[in-house]
């Protein structure tokens, strides 16, 4: 991240002035053109240095204008934009674990120096100063989001020590991955604070310890509407058993180890749906069946996931939308 001072304030994110910065640093261009820019896309409070301060979500192009190829939010906004021009109205709703990590030891917070924690079971959504830790910052980052805007509508301990999650959404089209970006930030920010650093690998913890997962949940407008269920969704989740295989390269680095079959996971070979089913790739609730509409969660993928990419490939198989061409620059 990098700060600026405006000597004006602005409504809308594409108002704000275009800034760059030097790309040879980060691997995105070379030293001889090193210039990417940043075009402003979205626009939070900022919960550190407060009114009227804000954060400013942007994406990055080259000099000419093509957005570079780590720019992930162009193609994800073409199909979103497709996606509301036809009136589907995508919503989703991110569960984003994590685990703290103690800079000083490198473990999770909460692991004893030298061997192994009681075994998962005790921290579920617990309380008590001998299970829980790093709650003040899990705290300041729940109240951090909902000051900036950020539609975070929950938190809850996992199952290991040091292990949390946080939820955001239901959010439309491209709020959800500018929002969990930002969520991302915010929390690291927070966490820095404390002296940790977060780690949202997939298998972060090896052994008999559950992974860290982005289960996203899914609708569209007629999912949500009369015989949504039958009509929509499971069409949808058809679509998505057919390119499993795409969708898993997309889901997060390391996520083998995760989708084992165990652990509160499908396996990564195969794909499967099912009722209110925590070991299947995508889980329908029991209320959505039951109505006969409502919304599903794909629980493939991974806590180190890419928020544009995952939703805009869910998006693009879900509603039978094309990727975009590749429009970036060589």
């Amino acid at each position: 991240s990098k700060a600026r001072t405006l000597m004006k304030t602005y409504e809308v994110a594409t108002d704000f002035p275009k800034w760059n910065y030097d790309g040879s640093s980060t691997g995105q261009a070379p030293g001889s053109d090193s210039e990417v820019v940043l075009y402003p896309q979205a626009v939070f409070a900022d919960p550190f240095r407060g009114s009227p301060n804000v954060l400013v979500m942007c994406d990055q192009y080259t000099p000419q204008g093509k957005p570079i190829p780590t720019n992930y939010r162009y193609d994800c906004a073409k199909v979103m934009e497709e996606a509301m021009e036809k009136g589907l109205e995508p919503w989703f709703g991110i569960e984003q674990e994590y685990f703290l990590i103690d800079s000083k030891t490198n473990k999770p917070v909460g692991f004893p120096f030298i061997g192994q924690p009681e075994p998962q079971g005790l921290y579920y959504c617990g309380i008590g100063a001998s299970v829980m830790y790093g709650r003040d910052v899990v705290d300041a980052h729940y109240r951090a989001c909902l000051y900036a805007g950020i539609k975070i509508s929950g938190i809850n301990g996992e199952v290991a020590p040091g292990q949390w999650e946080y939820q955001v959404g239901p959010t439309i089209g491209m709020e959800s991955g500018d929002q969990m970006w930002m969520s991302r930030y915010i929390l690291e920010r927070i966490a820095e604070m404390a002296g940790y650093y977060v780690n949202l690998d997939p298998k972060p913890v090896k052994g008999d310890w559950n992974g860290s997962g982005a289960h996203t949940n899914f609708s569209t407008k007629p999912m949500r509407e009369e015989g949504g269920f039958e009509n929509y969704i499971i069409p949808a989740l058809e679509r998505l058993g057919k390119k499993h295989k795409e969708h898993i390269l997309a889901y997060g680095a390391g996520n083998e180890e995760r989708l084992t079959g165990k652990h509160e996971t499908a396996s990564i070979d195969s794909f499967k749906w099912g009722t209110a089913d925590r070991g299947a790739s995508c889980r329908v609730g029991h209320d959505t069946k039951n109505a006969g509409k409502g919304y599903f969660e794909d629980r493939r993928p991974a806590g180190n996931m890419e928020p544009y990419i995952v939703t805009k490939m869910i998006v693009s198989t879900c509603c039978e939308i094309p990727l975009p061409m590749k429009d970036f620059e060589d």
